[in-house]
């Protein structure tokens, strides 16, 4: 694997990923498969708070490996609270992984059933850590919320970033994306699962909370279609690849505990 880097490609892809990587073999890496009947309910955890009301989108990106929404994280303007976590933590990026045409592209699977696409976004913990980049490697130091997409009715709050997909097309491309809240991307029910976990691309640390929401979200297979427009490839390099599974699949859950905030 040295000289190319990581990807999703039959060489490069998830199961080559411990050679650089030792930890993708660690004790608490993610996805998963969350169990329903083996989730333990807890009382103690109280619902999520989102804080998205003031928060500022800056741009959408292509970064070779998914779409990523970015924001100003030098406040608490858009912030998670509650849960499982200890104080708030505020929102970095949101990104997607998804599968090829008629195929689920979810990292995280629910009593085996995969769905066609997952939402990640991303908060760091602020409060205890000077940067992202130093909570990304503390073990409370992320908290990313997932929340599942399953095909039926268009989600008309998609079509702000499905519509802007295709100014992102190649990797490394960059545009501005100002004015968006990610709070029109979250189902009615904010019942969730949460487990610790880790990155699910590389360097993989096992820095996350994860708290994935119960109910999913619904998007059409035609806006699913447009995610499958970008490219993993620059605009200059002659091996066009579409940009598609990109998406690590469930890792063992070595003894964790999966908490649910529902019986």
């Amino acid at each position: 694997m040295t000289g190319h880097h990581w990807g999703y490609g039959e060489d490069n892809g998830p199961s080559a990923w411990h050679k650089d990587y030792p930890i993708a073999e660690g004790n608490c890496q993610s996805p998963i498969d969350i169990v329903p009947a083996e989730a333990v309910f807890d009382a103690r955890l109280s619902p999520i708070s989102l804080s998205y009301n003031n928060c500022t989108s800056l741009n959408i990106s292509n970064n070779g490996h998914s779409v990523v929404v970015e924001f100003v994280d030098t406040d608490e303007r858009s912030v998670i609270r509650g849960g499982p976590l200890e104080n708030m933590y505020r929102l970095k990026q949101f990104h997607f992984h998804w599968g090829g045409k008629g195929c689920s592209g979810s990292e995280h699977t629910v009593g085996g059933k995969t769905y066609v696409s997952e939402l990640h976004l991303v908060h760091w913990n602020a409060i205890k850590y000077k940067s992202f980049g130093e909570a990304a490697v503390a073990p409370d130091g992320l908290a990313v919320l997932g929340i599942f997409l399953e095909t039926g009715d268009e989600h008309r709050a998609l079509h702000q970033i499905t519509d802007a997909l295709y100014m992102v097309r190649f990797k490394g491309s960059v545009v501005d994306f100002k004015g968006f809240n990610p709070k029109c991307l979250l189902p009615n029910s904010l019942e969730y699962w949460t487990y610790p976990g880790s990155l699910t691309t590389p360097p993989l640390y096992e820095s996350v909370t994860w708290i994935v929401l119960k109910e999913p979200i619904y998007v059409s297979e035609k806006q699913m279609g447009k995610f499958r427009t970008l490219q993993f490839n620059g605009e200059e390099e002659e091996d066009r690849k579409r940009m598609e599974n990109n998406f690590r699949p469930p890792q063992p859950l070595k003894g964790r505990t999966v908490r649910a905030s529902f019986k």
